[in-house]
């Protein structure tokens, strides 16, 4: 096998893109995209966004000690790319892009109705790390869309379309390959 090396980059791929919502009370909420976003602890419930201080939505997030990460799918694409290009000093992306603020329990800033999933984040630190600041968020609540809920209760997050980013470009998740354990999993 031939290699070659490259000088350092973030080329940890493919990762979910998800729209960020946030507000302060009073003003229109703003969506900003993020595809640096990630779970880091389980008990108690933690993620993170990384976010360049220059951009429209890091202040709010900064003052309001909270956002929204809301799951994206193939039918919000358009929206998620138009949300990373725009600034909520420019237009308002809820409007431009016909998306419902909804309430989201434990958190004051919205949720976007049209995502499946949505978790209400509450900032615990915020990390200047160079180009981008972290924000480390505990998740104080999680909406989910009943549509994707069956008899039972159960909620089917893998049938709502998801979508990923991958180096400048966006997925939809595809073909099941197996299941956490399958591989230590005894034979029937």
């Amino acid at each position: 096998m031939s290699r070659e090396t490259w000088k350092p980059g973030n080329m940890l791929y493919p990762v979910p893109a998800v729209m960020v919502s946030c507000g302060r009370p009073g003003e229109k909420p703003n969506i900003l995209t993020v595809a640096w976003a990630g779970t880091i602890c389980s008990d108690p419930v933690m993620v993170s966004i990384s976010v360049r201080p220059e951009r429209y939505s890091y202040p709010i997030i900064k003052e309001t000690g909270e956002f929204a990460i809301n799951l994206v799918t193939k039918d919000l694409t358009f929206a998620t790319d138009y949300c990373g290009v725009k600034s909520g000093r420019d237009v308002d992306k809820f409007e431009e892009m016909h998306l419902t603020p909804v309430p989201v329990e434990g958190i004051s800033a919205p949720g976007i109705g049209e995502s499946p999933l949505i978790l209400a984040c509450k900032v615990t630190e915020v990390k200047p790390l160079g180009t981008h600041d972290m924000f480390l968020a505990e998740v104080v609540s999680v909406s989910v869309n009943r549509d994707f809920m069956d008899e039972a209760g159960k909620f089917h997050l893998n049938d709502t379309d998801l979508m990923a980013y991958s180096h400048g470009e966006y997925f939809r998740l595809g073909e099941k390959l197996g299941k956490f354990g399958y591989s230590v999993q005894k034979k029937k």
